[in-house]
């Protein structure tokens, strides 16, 4: 199933910088390994905001919870997610 994950992050002002650092190396880590088994099909930054726009290609809803919860940054994400479905106008529905 394929999903549209749009990611905001909101660290707080007064968040040790140590730790937000070691936050975001874990989550860099953990977003290239999920890219590479395919689970996180593609990744976007939004252009001047601390966010992103993805999509996730996984089984389940229950599977792209389970990756969602465990992000390193979870704690400081707000994030909407849209559930997709080929559109009947689309020439292909591949990449």
């Amino acid at each position: 199933m394929l999903y549209l994950v749009t990611m905001e992050v909101r660290i707080p002002p007064d968040a040790d910088r140590q730790v937000v650092e070691r936050l975001q190396a874990e989550e860099r880590q953990r977003a290239q390994e999920l890219q590479r088994t395919g689970e996180w099909r593609h990744l976007w930054r939004v252009v001047g905001r601390y966010a992103n726009v993805s999509v996730f290609d996984v089984e389940s809803h229950r599977r792209l919870h389970e990756i969602l919860s465990t992000l390193p940054l979870g704690p400081y994400l707000d994030i909407d997610v849209t559930p997709l479905t080929t559109h009947p106008s689309a020439l292909s529905a591949e990449d």
